[in-house]
């Protein structure tokens, strides 16, 4: 096995990882209530970026995770 292919395998788990956190960290910090008809928003807006930011280098580390493993 190539050291590419390797490489290529352990940055798509690192994304999947840095995905699964990022959804985590997204749900967590978003919070509504409902009283009586009133919508009371309890969110974190940093900890909802910082899941986003998350998110998105993990779509990066997937992207050139697939790249090397498909580069010949």
């Amino acid at each position: 096995m190539k050291i590419s292919k390797i490489i290529g395998i352990v940055l798509i788990l690192g994304s999947l990882y840095l995905g699964y956190l990022g959804i985590n960290k997204v749900a967590n910090n978003s919070a509504e209530l409902n009283v009586l008809g009133l919508k009371i928003d309890a969110s974190n807006d940093s900890g909802k970026e910082q899941g986003f930011i998350y998110i998105g280098l993990a779509i990066v580390l997937l992207g050139s995770g697939v790249y090397s493993i498909n580069k010949e």
